[in-house]
């Protein structure tokens, strides 16, 4: 989930590119390089696909989601304006089933190489071994203790999580990528950074020499990338990841890059975006600041605070999640606490 806000910044980037492709269609971005979309059953209906000529075929950077539909466009894609096309390597930048959902059945289908982060490849294995765990008493007592009802808690518990088992199985092996190499694709080198907050050890490669920056779902237009806390580390700080990552960003790469995201247009101006994130998310801490000192707030109880719309069981679970992962930057930052009362646990000012 994304959060579908109006941007004031983002009416001074620049986008090369206006209109994206048809999905079935691809766009060249320089030579040797492709763009391509795969629809997603969601609000955010696609995913970006780039190829890059690599020797005597294509590496992909990630895959879109197992549906019937998103292999379908592949399928489509092969049989047209990728007709004789090889894969070489399937990269994965996170774990999430929009970007790493196709990956197995790609490198099956070409007998390319798998490469991504340890975090990546051990995720999609831990969900694909053990998927009935997302719908476990362990998550309905995370979302019970912090203030869901327990109809509602049953509901995003089980339905909530339903899209992260669309994922086609994995290769047993892959290549690990580390912050700090460098990956040569074709005539290309590419300086792999990893980010963190919307997915641990999130990949992102750059190239110098052409000022090309891969940046997955860290930075996109007009949206932001949902931060959310995992029912496994309750108490994590993601935003404070995910912030220090934007920090290094603006510290490490220059600001004429041409952004190359996960969903929506390529476009010029990371620095301002980058900045624009992290004043986003600063507006955010305050409105939960300001909720918890009219009296002790509950995550649920936060949830409206940040998101004014219906939300359905699979939005309700990425809202809730991202409305505590403020809460936590906040706790973290010593400015307010949390209280356990009859098993719930509310926020207070500190």
């Amino acid at each position: 989930m994304l959060n579908f806000n109006r941007d004031p910044v983002y009416d001074r980037l620049q986008f090369p590119f206006e209109t994206a492709p048809d999905y079935g269609a691809v766009t060249e971005i320089a030579p040797g390089l492709i763009w391509l979309r795969i629809p997603l059953p969601f609000r955010l209906d696609h995913v970006n696909i780039y190829l890059l000529e690599d020797g005597d075929g294509w590496a992909v950077i990630d895959t879109g989601i197992s549906t019937s539909a998103a292999k379908a466009v592949w399928d489509g894609l092969f049989a047209g304006p990728l007709q004789g096309v090889r894969l070489t390597r399937v990269i994965v930048t996170h774990h999430h089933p929009d970007h790493i959902g196709l990956a197995g059945w790609l490198c099956q289908r070409f007998g390319a190489e798998l490469l991504t982060s340890q975090s990546s490849f051990m995720s999609s294995r831990v969900i694909s071994l053990a998927p009935q765990d997302f719908g476990s008493r362990h998550y309905f007592d995370f979302y019970s203790s912090h203030g869901m009802s327990a109809e509602a808690a049953g509901l995003v518990a089980i339905q909530g999580n339903e899209y992260l088992k669309l994922i086609e199985p994995l290769p047993r092996s892959f290549l690990r990528l580390v912050m700090g190499d460098q990956l040569v694709i074709g005539g290309r080198s590419f300086r792999v950074f990893s980010g963190d907050g919307h997915a641990p050890e999130q990949i992102m490669l750059y190239c110098e020499d052409e000022k090309l920056l891969f940046a997955a779902d860290q930075v996109l237009e007009k949206i932001s990338p949902n931060v959310s806390v995992f029912a496994g580390e309750p108490n994590g700080d993601p935003l404070g990841h995910f912030l220090r990552t934007l920090r290094l960003m603006r510290a490490e790469l220059p600001d004429d890059v041409l952004v190359l995201p996960g969903h929506r247009r390529p476009f010029h101006g990371l620095h301002m975006r980058c900045a624009e994130l992290e004043a986003h998310h600063e507006e955010r801490c305050d409105r939960i600041r300001a909720a918890c000192a009219q009296g002790p707030k509950s995550a649920a109880d936060l949830v409206p605070v940040l998101f004014t719309r219906e939300l359905d069981p699979h939005q309700m679970s990425f809202a809730f999640t991202e409305t505590l992962a403020h809460a936590n930057r906040l706790v973290r930052r010593g400015e307010i606490v949390p209280q356990t009362q009859a098993g719930k646990v509310f926020f207070v000012p500190a």
